[in-house]
C-alpha cells in the first residue's frame, strides 16, 4: 500500500458556507513534495480564518439619533445573517485613542473571523485613508487616525491594506456623503467582509505598518523604579483606567499608584478597603486602574481621560 494522504478539512459547502476557497485552490494537502498548492491552501486558511458572521461595532455616535442603527441596517441589508455586537457607543467624541485602546484589548473574546468596525472618525469627509487590517484571525476597519496603531503594533504579522476607489467600485459603493461614512463606507465593507465576498487584496494596496498614522498617546514610559502612563478612560462607575499594563509592574513588589495629589496602593479587588478609600488594582482587561470603594474615583479626584498615572516601587 502506498502512503496515505492528509486531507484538510473543507472549506465548507451548504448554504452558510462561506465559501472562501480561492479560486482553483485544491482540497487536499498531500504529503510534502506532492501537492504545493494544498500547503499554500493550508497556510491560507490559518492566517484568514473563515468569516464568522460576527460583526462588532464601535463608535462615538453615543445613543441619541439614528446613527448607530442606520450603520445596523445597511449591513443586514446586504448581509442579512449578519450577528451584529455593539463593543461600545459611548468613545469619547473625536478620541481615536480610545476606540483602539478597547478595540486592541476587546476583540480576542470574539471568534475567529469577527470583523471588528470603528468609526471615530474626526476627519471624516477629508482625504484621510481608510484601512482594512487583517491580524490574529480577526479583520478590522476603521479610518487611518491612528485607531488601528495599538492593533498593528500588538500584531506585527498584520496585513494592511488601504482602500482605494477601485474597491469602493468592486462593493458597489458609489455614493458617498462627506459626513456619514459609518454608513456609506464602512458599514456596506463590514458586510461584504462578514459575507465572505471580498479578499483583503481586491480593496486596495498594500502598505506597511510605518507609513500609517500613529497612535495619539505614546505607550508608557518604563523606567528602573516607577512606570509612567495616563488614564485613558473613565468608566461608568468613575474608574479611571490607564494604559500602563498590569505586566510592567509586576516586577514591583509594594506599587505606589500616584495620580493628582494622592498616592494609593495596588490592591487585588475593589472590596480590599473601605468604602470611600481609594484604590489601585490591575483589572480584568489587565491594566492599571484607579477606583473609590462604592464611589466615583473621577468625581473625587477630579481626574479624567489624559491625567498623568505613575506607578513606583516602594521598597526602592
Amino acid at each position: 500500500m502506498g502512503r496515505p494522504r492528509r486531507v484538510c478539512a473543507a472549506w465548507g459547502s451548504g448554504p452558510d458556507a462561506p465559501g472562501l476557497a480561492p479560486e482553483g485552490m485544491c482540497s487536499a494537502v498531500q504529503w510534502p513534495g506532492r501537492c504545493a498548492r494544498g500547503a499554500q491552501e493550508l497556510a491560507y486558511r490559518m492566517t484568514n480564518p473563515r468569516p464568522s458572521g460576527v460583526i462588532t461595532i464601535t463608535t462615538d455616535f453615543g445613543h441619541q439619533g439614528p446613527f448607530v442603527g442606520v450603520m445596523k441596517g445597511r449591513i443586514l441589508g446586504r448581509f442579512p445573517q449578519a450577528r451584529l455586537v455593539d463593543l461600545t457607543h459611548e468613545i469619547l467624541v473625536h478620541w481615536p485613542a480610545e476606540a483602539g485602546f478597547w478595540l486592541s484589548r476587546a476583540f480576542e473574546y470574539f471568534p475567529p473571523g469577527t470583523v471588528h468596525v470603528a468609526v471615530v472618525d474626526p476627519g471624516v469627509g477629508t482625504s484621510r485613508d481608510i484601512l482594512v487590517v487583517s491580524a490574529a484571525g480577526h479583520l478590522f476597519t476603521a479610518p487611518d487616525n491612528g485607531l488601528l496603531a495599538p492593533i498593528v503594533s500588538r500584531h506585527p504579522e498584520a496585513e494592511i491594506v488601504r482602500l482605494r476607489a477601485a474597491g469602493l467600485a468592486l462593493l458597489n459603493i458609489h455614493r458617498v456623503s462627506a459626513t456619514f461614512h459609518g454608513r456609506d463606507i464602512f458599514a456596506p465593507l463590514a458586510a461584504e467582509l462578514a459575507a465572505g465576498r471580498c479578499r483583503l487584496h481586491e480593496l486596495g494596496e498594500p502598505v506597511e505598518a510605518g507609513s500609517l498614522v500613529p497612535a495619539w498617546i505614546e505607550e508608557p514610559l518604563a523606567e528602573p523604579d516607577c512606570i509612567t502612563g495616563l488614564v485613558i478612560t473613565v468608566e461608568h462607575f468613575g474608574n479611571l483606567i490607564t494604559n500602563i499594563e498590569g505586566s510592567l509592574i509586576e516586577r514591583f513588589r509594594l506599587p505606589l499608584v500616584h495620580a493628582g495629589q494622592h498616592a494609593v496602593p495596588l490592591l487585588r479587588t475593589y472590596a480590599d478597603t473601605r468604602p470611600g478609600q481609594y484604590l489601585a488594582l490591575v483589572n480584568s482587561f489587565g491594566v492599571v486602574e484607579i477606583a473609590r470603594a462604592e464611589q466615583s474615583a473621577a468625581e473625587g479626584l477630579g481626574l479624567g481621560r489624559g491625567a498623568p498615572v505613575i506607578v513606583r516601587d516602594r521598597t526602592t
